[in-house]
């Protein structure tokens, strides 16, 4: 970390978060695919820093930021405190407060499905978002559609298959064989109207604070079908039985919620297609094939 971001840390932490202390402490912590992470200690004072290239990823924590801004608002689960974001030598900064982790009581497990089913009760006018945004280190298009299966097909699926089939990821056949699922996207989902999400809903971005609270963050959110949210909790495990029997209990599943989420886990294989390669080449073939 250069010293201009290392001043620019202690500046913020000044001006914003009201800090007296002089110097910082940066401790390198794990969890970023694709940024530098830190424990910032600042006296007797934590917090979370992300560090990455302004060129490589343009606008990454500004979208971040307000993807946990909007998911804070409705004050129904807990999001880190934000506490400042910018640009300097080429690099760009996002600082959160620091949450202290605690264990995952079956209390946790039943209030995480609670709150996630209020989240999914806050409904927007549209699917999409106001601005596009990144699901990982990929562009993610967030052009407003009144329909789930159009907004699905134009800004999750169509835009991956393009990018995985240019990179030579995905062959012509198996990207052809993607418009028959299209055609069947209508049957799988019943009309839902557009919920809050968070977009990349896997068991690294969340945590129990040691209050026992849910605690989202590394959001991708737009408004959208809520089987995206809950079928990514299937993708790599790490969610309790009693987190969908407290879902199911808040907010009743629709009949096909197990084909919904497979459908829609084909977005983030696709992403991880895209991000890591050939190794996920099998698990999209294997989703797309019974279609």
């Amino acid at each position: 970390m250069t010293s201009a971001v290392q001043s620019f840390i202690l500046q913020s932490l000044k001006s914003v978060a009201g800090i007296s202390a002089d110097t910082i402490q940066l401790t390198p912590v794990g969890g970023g695919s694709i940024n530098e992470t830190y424990k910032v200690t600042a006296g007797k004072e934590l917090f979370f820093c992300k560090v990455n290239s302004v060129a490589k990823y343009p606008g990454l924590f500004d979208c971040e930021a307000a993807g946990l801004a909007l998911l804070g608002w409705q004050n129904v689960i807990r999001v880190p405190r934000f506490i400042a974001t910018g640009d300097t030598d080429g690099q760009q900064v996002l600082l959160l407060e620091w949450i202290e982790q605690g264990l995952k009581s079956d209390a946790f497990w039943e209030r995480f499905g609670q709150q996630l089913a209020a989240l999914h009760h806050v409904q927007g006018e549209q699917f999409g978002l106001n601005s596009d945004n990144y699901m990982g280190a990929l562009h993610q298009y967030n052009k407003g559609n009144d329909k789930w299966t159009d907004f699905f097909i134009h800004q999750r699926l169509q835009p991956q298959v393009k990018l995985a089939v240019d990179n030579k990821l995905l062959g012509i056949t198996a990207a052809n064989s993607f418009e028959n699922l299209y055609k069947k996207l209508p049957d799988i989902f019943p009309a839902e109207p557009p919920v809050l999400l968070h977009g990349d809903l896997w068991s690294g971005n969340f945590l129990c604070d040691d209050k026992g609270q849910p605690v989202l963050f590394d959001p991708a959110v737009y408004y959208g079908h809520r089987s995206i949210d809950l079928g990514m909790t299937t993708l790599f495990g790490g969610f309790d039985a009693l987190f969908y029997e407290s879902y199911q209990h808040h907010y009743p599943l629709p009949v096909k919620y197990r084909e919904q989420w497979d459908v829609c886990n084909i977005y983030p294989l696709l992403i991880h297609l895209n991000l890591f390669g050939k190794s996920y080449l099998a698990d999209v073939l294997n989703a797309i094939r019974r279609y």
